[in-house]
């Protein structure tokens, strides 16, 4: 018995150990934290990513991406490749009409003053408008009308959607710092009596990038400003676990992964079988018996078939359904097959199976790197850096001044292209100024004039998955990819956002 006392003394200690998430104390110096006596270094604790608005978390994992039906059309343009995709978090449905006149409403709040910056934010209608087809209605009322009020917005171009997520991060983030009352909400009634759109833009409606990387940039303090252990007011920052990450569009392999919904079973590490749809089955009919033989998702059954016969609609969806019609896959996700095609961030590519990397797999990558003018070159000439194996920036060969940015730009958009031998390489991967100047005889189809080879293929084409209301079964699988410019837009494309999550993989603080 005694023994068996001295056993349980020995563990229960190492049981209530505290974690480093809960220190108080710095494990490295012994200084406390959040102290005046010892210098004040303020860290929050035992953080947890809350799950934003209108989104559910995806646990990450592994999985095979790419095709698992024939290659009906000879693409070959998904091999599939086992890869791992980070946790992170995505709309429950597609952002609907209302979403984004709530959008357009605020846009026109703020920039009553530049009405182009409105008309650049709604979707285009004439969409709908197609050849010997009466579409008239859709045009006029598909958008605006109330009773599509939660069904997909369509006519939005991928630059738009990009815009959209980056106003929903801002949005979202001043809601969070004005309800803890850091900050206080932008007064639109102030808005509309100001006529100096510049000083609208730039002090008086909040900006998360702005906010975190300009010191002089200081929305309107509210009751509950963030303060030192002192007491002095101090911006905000990451590091307060107030703000959250940005919204964006998901990756490609996001998509896809968020798409089939696959879980492991319980206890094992493994999963019950490969879909071939975001349910389970070869079936397109739903076999449970409360609701046999209906459809489990919008799409087209064969030709002139949109949704049925009359006294039976088998997906009671001509055009597009409710974003939020039919049954979730196992992440919770509605519509990831049918109702429209969504936009992802990915620049296509037909073998970028074989280019990307294992984790997190993504083709886009454009980032800007500020750089200084090597000072030993005399005259015009200066030299422009590249990149070494190592990824250090070297100077290498004279370039014109005038033409040098304060920024280089590295793009890897264009990575392994099979342009004439010109193709970067994955440790020379630095272009200057026009991103697309080793690849745009080959994928601009404007240069054309000698006889070059030319497609639809550029820097700006962009993937878009997942089938929609025009299309076949076949395009409802999730490995399944097309392209399109994106500056372009159709009336069976839309789209939902993404966030990443920050900390534990599995949504628990270790």
């Amino acid at each position: 018995m005694a023994l068996v006392l001295m056993i349980a003394g020995m563990v229960l200690p190492s049981c209530k150990e505290k974690k480093l998430k809960d220190s108080k104390v710095s494990n490295v110096t012994g200084w406390k934290y959040n102290d005046k006596e010892n210098g004040g270094f303020q860290v929050v604790s035992g953080y947890k990513q809350d799950t934003p608005p209108g989104m559910t978390f995806i646990e990450g994992g592994t999985f095979t991406q790419g095709r698992v039906i024939e290659d009906v059309l000879g693409d070959w343009n998904n091999i599939p490749r086992r890869v791992t995709v980070a946790s992170f978090y995505m709309d429950q449905c597609e952002i609907s009409n209302v979403n984004w006149r709530e959008y357009i409403h605020w846009m026109s709040n703020v920039f009553h003053n530049n009405p182009e910056y409105v008309e650049k934010v709604y979707p285009d209608t004439l969409v709908w408008r197609e050849e010997l087809a009466y579409n008239e209605p859709y045009l006029d009322f598909y958008f605006s009308h109330v009773a599509y009020n939660w069904y997909p917005v369509v006519g939005v171009t991928w630059l738009q959607c990009v815009d959209y997520a980056t106003w929903r991060t801002d949005r979202v983030n001043e809601m969070r710092m004005a309800e803890r009352g850091i900050i206080t909400y932008t007064d639109f009634q102030a808005l509309k009596g100001n006529t100096d759109a510049n000083d609208i833009a730039q002090n008086q409606v909040f900006n998360t990038s702005k906010y975190i990387m300009k010191s002089d940039y200081k929305p309107t303090e509210g009751k509950k400003p963030m303060t030192d252990v002192y007491g002095n007011v101090r911006k905000t920052n990451m590091s307060d676990g107030v703000l959250l990450p940005k919204y964006r569009l998901p990756t490609e392999a996001e998509w896809e992964y968020a798409a089939y919904g696959t879980k492991a079973i319980d206890g094992e590490e493994n999963y019950q079988e490969k879909k071939i749809y975001p349910w389970y089955g070869h079936q397109m009919r739903n076999p449970s018996r409360k609701v046999k033989g209906e459809m489990y998702a919008n799409y087209v059954r064969g030709r002139g078939d949109m949704m049925g016969m009359g006294g039976k609609l088998n997906d009671h969806a001509t055009i597009t359904a409710p974003v939020d019609a039919f049954w979730p896959n196992e992440f919770g996700l509605y519509c990831m097959a049918g109702n429209v095609n969504e936009w992802v961030l990915d620049v296509y590519r037909v073998l970028s199976s074989d280019d990307v990397q294992e984790y997190n797999p993504f083709r886009g990558n454009e980032y800007k790197v500020p750089i200084k003018v090597d000072s030993t070159v005399d005259g015009q000439n200066v030299k422009v850096p590249t990149i070494d194996s190592l990824g250090r920036v070297k100077f290498d060969y004279p370039y014109s001044k005038d033409s040098m940015n304060q920024y280089v730009k590295l793009d890897v958009r264009n990575f392994r292209d099979g342009d004439a031998g010109s193709a970067l390489n994955r440790n020379d991967w630095l272009v200057v100024g026009d991103p697309d100047i080793t690849t745009k005889k080959l994928y601009d189809p404007d240069t054309d004039k000698e006889g070059m080879l030319t497609s639809k293929i550029s820097n700006t084409t962009r993937v878009y998955k997942g089938g929609g209301w025009k299309d076949r079964a076949y395009w409802l699988n999730p490995g399944q990819r097309r392209y399109l410019e994106q500056t372009e837009c159709r009336s069976d494309i839309g789209f939902r956002c993404a966030m990443s999550k920050v900390g534990a993989e599995d949504g628990d603080v270790r």
